[in-house]
């Protein structure tokens, strides 16, 4: 058990080899020049105690380099997700590295290598970028390192990090993003912002004083005769209202643009006027449907109801039937009661 595991651990280098040619030429050199047999035997000998050397140089240290990859509990479908991966030299020489991260097969990245030198006892950390396109289970491997010896002609391969599968759940990074401008008023540079309007309408907000251009109909004389100056009414949207986003999950949404579905696109837009939503006051629902209606999340406005919305979409896929409308209507009009806004993601 020992020799195989050895054995699977010893890869000759590509300068081994070359050396191993240089010495099959002066070999078969040596059957008509008798010097040139000689030049071969001595520089065999100086490559198998080379390669020797460098066996031992690489296997005097259990574990050269320790090694640590941090992947994010879950990945954001659709964005660039952070992969680092954290490395220390153990031992009292520099070191010459090949890394192999065992990235999963969805990716089809085949060429995926790093090539790097650590000093004595360094630590370094390595960075790099992977973006899903489609949701569900994505599995990582092995963290396989390929260390070269002193002379360059013996590399070992140690394989480090187990297996671990990471979900992707649908974009919650844009759904931060707008998060974060929603929280700061900046919405507007996005053109979604909603902007509360003078005028009269549902709910009363406060009072203010009068500014030139002030509709006169809000004027509130009682609080003008006590402050002794023109006091108006200021009105804003109503708030608590309904946002239903309804997702076609027929066969049209399985349409590639971009390296996503139609679908995904959806979800994640889904999700951030949901959030907006939600922040802002109202209530976010969700309808998915396609031949039946597969999903119905009444809308709400309390801090679980974006976690159900996101696990009601993490496994949404396409079928490949057609939209029954009909069946939508009669479900609209039977299950919400009251005015809503309702935000169809289809393909026509």
């Amino acid at each position: 058990m020992f020799i195989k595991k050895f054995y699977k651990a010893i890869y000759p280098s590509d300068a081994f080899f070359f050396a191993l040619m240089l010495v099959v030429i002066l070999a078969v050199t040596g059957y008509f020049y008798d010097t040139f047999l000689l030049i071969a035997k001595l520089l065999l000998y100086m490559l198998l105690s080379l390669a020797i050397g460098d066996m031992i140089f690489l296997f005097s240290v259990k574990l050269p380099v320790s090694v640590k990859r941090v992947v994010p509990i879950r990945m954001s479908n659709g964005d660039d997700n952070e992969i680092k991966i954290f490395l220390k030299n153990n031992t009292r020489w520099p070191l010459h590295l090949q890394i192999i991260d065992e990235i999963p097969y969805q990716f089809q990245r085949r060429d995926f290598l790093i090539r790097l030198s650590l000093k004595a006892r360094q630590e370094k950390q390595i960075n790099y970028y992977l973006k899903p396109v489609r949701r569900g289970e994505y599995e990582f491997g092995h963290t396989i390192l390929f260390i070269q010896g002193i002379f360059h002609l013996i590399t070992r391969r140690i394989e480090m990090e187990q297996p671990v599968n990471v979900p992707v759940y649908p974009s919650f990074i844009q759904m931060r993003k707008y998060e974060l401008l929603t929280v700061n008023d900046q919405l507007y540079e996005t053109g979604i912002k909603k902007i509360r309007r003078l005028g009269h309408h549902a709910e009363f907000d406060h009072i203010r004083e009068y500014i030139k251009g002030d509709d006169y109909r809000t004027v509130n004389w009682k609080a003008t005769a006590r402050k002794g100056k023109i006091m108006v009414n200021q009105f804003q949207d109503e708030r608590a209202q309904e946002v239903y986003s309804i997702i076609d999950l027929g066969r049209v949404m399985q349409m590639p643009f971009g390296g996503m579905t139609l679908l995904d696109y959806s979800i994640n837009a889904a999700l951030v006027i949901s959030k907006i939503a939600i922040l802002k006051y109202d209530k976010a629902g969700l309808i998915t449907f396609s031949k039946k209606i597969d999903d119905f999340l009444p809308a709400e406005k309390n801090v679980r109801q974006m976690q159900k919305i996101f696990e009601a979409l993490y496994n949404t896929d396409t079928v490949f039937q057609e939209p029954d409308y009909e069946l939508l209507y009669i479900t609209i009009k039977r299950k919400i009661k009251q005015r809503s806004l309702l935000i169809l993601y289809t393909n026509f």
